[in-house]
């Protein structure tokens, strides 16, 4: 590169806001059902809901799993520079989102991505060497088949009663065991699930950010390609995926409500695609006081898991006890206001130490023993 790249710490940051909003509605209302099962409700509530999942539901994972993608391109050209192993490197950088996931998923947050992010990205790696036509191929071709797959999931996934009787005990009365308990289970349950119902779709992601570093398009925030993004893509996308949530939400019927969840699900590579258009548009080298933002927004993995460990405390009733006590609102509120902070948070981290805390326990994981064999290999 001639230049550093400016797109993905936008990226970065902008997803960061989005995934929140996406996250907080199953750690404050039942896991299974999130905002539509809010007891409280009102008018603005079910607006925000509206707007979460038209603007935001099934795009941010997309974001999220397209800058994986980019970060293994990244972690090749790293590795390259330093004469570093990339194979054992990357080997350990799964086992140790895997690790992260599972205790997250255990602890905090039974929906967590790391655990699907190292099965999928172990696969990804069978595919690093590709040629970029045949990752956007592929990537494409994987989209289309999350989509088809998650329809007849999501339409036919049954309600169980019993176990939104138990988490409504446990999460109203319950204390840290407890709740630790059920979200270990849920995690597990949920698990294999994410993988067929979301892997697909990561690994498209993954496929299609791969090749963006390999086409050069990552370092090139004015190249046509993101042009036609945002003219194909952004309004269309936004406003198809708009009007999928309103039937899903305020549906006459269940045959409706069923259309506007697929709807919600189908249109929402056209505004993630929107989106990353968008995001080229303004990511330009950023401004004395707006450079630390970016900053702290690359370290992304320690505000996704600082979000989790606040909002999950404030919720449970090991915390303040605020589950299914206020309405989606104040939680999105809640969810944006956590992100504020940590990201301050990691302003003033970052201004002393080179990385978040997190990123720094995943990056001694991933060099375990990567020196040794470096050295033993070396001409």
């Amino acid at each position: 590169m001639s230049q550093r790249a400016y797109m993905p710490d936008y990226l970065r940051l902008f997803a960061l806001f989005g995934i929140v909003v996406v996250n907080v509605q199953s750690m404050a209302f039942p896991i299974l059902e999130g905002f539509f099962a809010a007891s409280q409700s009102d008018p603005i509530d079910q607006g925000v809901i509206w707007l979460v999942d038209g603007l935001a539901y099934f795009k941010t994972y997309g974001l999220f799993s397209f800058m994986f993608g980019v970060g293994l391109a990244f972690q090749m050209r790293s590795a390259e520079r330093r004469a570093l192993p990339f194979g054992p490197m990357y080997r350990n950088r799964m086992i140790g989102l895997a690790f992260l996931g599972l205790l997250h998923g255990c602890l905090l947050f039974p929906y967590d991505i790391l655990v699907l992010y190292a099965v999928t990205g172990s696969i990804l790696y069978v595919m690093r060497n590709w040629a970029v036509r045949r990752l956007v191929r592929w990537g494409m071709i994987l989209l289309v088949v999350q989509i088809v797959l998650a329809s007849l999931f999501l339409v036919n996934a049954p309600a169980d009663e019993a176990v939104g009787a138990l988490e409504r005990q446990i999460m109203v009365h319950g204390g840290f065991v407890d709740v630790t308990i059920f979200r270990t289970l849920s995690f597990l349950n949920i698990l294999p699930f994410l993988l067929v119902l979301q892997g697909f779709s990561a690994l498209g992601w993954f496929c299609l950010g791969l090749a963006a570093v390999k086409s050069g398009l990552i370092d090139t925030p004015d190249h046509p390609v993101w042009t036609r993004a945002r003219r194909w893509f952004l309004v269309p996308g936004v406003a198809l995926s708009l009007f999928a949530a309103g039937l899903w939400q305020w549906a006459p019927s269940a045959l409706t409500e069923a259309l506007g969840m697929i709807l919600v699900l189908a249109v929402a590579p056209l505004a993630t695609f929107g989106y990353l258009g968008l995001i080229a548009l303004v990511a330009k080298p950023p401004g004395p006081r707006f450079a630390p933002f970016l900053t702290a927004g690359g370290s992304s993995l320690s505000i996704y898991l600082g979000q989790s460990i606040v909002l999950a405390t404030l919720f449970a009733p090991y915390g303040l006890g605020l589950w299914d006590r206020v309405g989606p609102a104040v939680a999105v509120v809640l969810a944006l206001a956590t992100t504020v902070v940590l990201i301050l948070a990691l302003i003033a981290w970052r201004s002393r130490f080179a990385l978040g805390p997190f990123e720094w326990l995943l990056r001694r994981i991933t060099r375990l023993g990567v020196r040794a064999t470096a050295a033993t290999t070396a001409p």
